[in-house]
């Protein structure tokens, strides 16, 4: 199936279910470890602006090469722009977890649960996108009347178990 609208990315979540025996949990790290390597590319590009050093430019092109290199280990078989889109849904998510920690130390946390919450939404959009196309997977049971980032919430919670060693 060939995702062409949210209602197409919505359906292959409805028919999807975690086989128990993947360890997500490596995945999750390494989603992690790529988000930072985004945020270590972008500091490297404004650091070389700001100081007109292209030395910084050479740095962000070899931590580009590994970004792009660990990528290929959690986006198989990108089709369309989903290996520009699950970049760009990686790096949104880790800078609104970023302003929501910003937040939450200015003391407003009602601003930073919003900023979490749509982290989380993006992180589990990047999940969905990704584990859908997963040949390992079976069948999900869903309620029909949640949105679609809860229902992919509800993919990456019962997905990935960081406790699995």
């Amino acid at each position: 199936m060939t995702i062409k609208t949210y209602k197409d990315l919505l359906k292959k979540v409805e028919d999807f279910e975690i086989d128990k025996n993947i360890d997500l949990s490596s995945g999750e790290d390494l989603s992690i470890g790529i988000m930072n390597l985004i945020s270590i590319e972008e500091h490297l590009f404004f650091t070389s602006q700001k100081l007109k050093s292209p030395k910084y430019l050479k740095l962000l092109n070899e931590v580009r090469l590994m970004r792009t290199d660990l990528m290929k280990g959690l986006v198989k078989e990108p089709e369309g722009e989903v290996w520009c889109i699950s970049k760009h849904l990686l790096s949104s998510s880790m800078r609104l977890m970023e302003v929501g920690t910003k937040e939450l130390k200015k003391g407003e946390d009602k601003k930073a649960q919003d900023l979490f919450a749509k982290s989380y939404q993006l992180y589990s959009l990047f999940w969905g996108l990704n584990l859908s196309t997963d040949k390992k997977a079976l069948k999900l049971k869903m309620p029909t009347d949640k949105s679609a980032f809860a229902k992919l919430g509800t993919l990456v919670q019962k997905a990935i178990d960081c406790c699995r060693e």
